[in-house]
Order: structure tokens, then C-alpha cells, then sequence
């Protein structure tokens, strides 16, 4: 087992009486298991948003790298956006 540490942390009345809920539930054994799984999850997320903010800014390098913006032409947008979905809608051997 991991060296395990006491620390202490500051809680609402109100989170106290869920964590409490929670054991007296069987949903956990003890409050700290509820605090450490809390912690575990924390962490994947803390991960992924890092993960996340580094492809964001290689991102953002890519588009400031590909030069200044352009115009665009919604309309020919829209035509060809219709002709692509027409061509994958089409059947093989499909006369239309």
C-alpha cells in the first residue's frame, strides 16, 4: 500500500452530511475513500484538460502558420456542402 498522510481539509456542514450519506448508504466504507476516488477522478480531468490546451495551441499555431484569413463565400459554401452530401448519398449504379 501507498505511504499514506494525513492532511486536513475545511468542509460545509452540507458536504460533510453527503460524505456521511454516502457511508451510511454502503456507497463507500469511509469518507476517505470518497475523498481519494474525488482525488483519482480530479486528476484524469486535470490530464485531459492539459491534454486539451496543449493540442488547442498547436492548433492555433497551425492557423496562425497557414497565413492572414480570407474571405469566405457562404453561398458556395452552402453549394458545394450540397453537392457533397448529394454524392454520398448517390447509390452505386443509381441513375439520378
Amino acid at each position: 500500500m501507498a505511504d499514506i498522510q494525513k492532511v486536513s481539509i475545511a468542509l460545509t456542514r452540507e458536504q460533510i452530511a453527503t460524505l456521511r450519506a454516502a457511508v451510511d448508504a454502503g456507497e463507500y466504507p469511509t469518507i476517505s475513500e470518497i475523498v481519494r476516488e474525488a482525488l483519482r477522478d480530479w486528476q484524469v480531468r486535470r490530464e485531459v484538460r492539459q491534454e486539451n490546451l496543449k493540442r488547442l495551441q498547436q492548433l492555433w499555431d497551425e492557423g496562425v502558420a497557414s497565413g492572414p484569413a480570407e474571405p469566405l463565400d457562404f453561398g458556395e459554401l452552402r453549394v458545394a456542402a450540397r453537392q457533397q452530401v448529394k454524392a454520398a448519398t448517390k447509390a452505386p449504379g443509381d441513375g439520378r
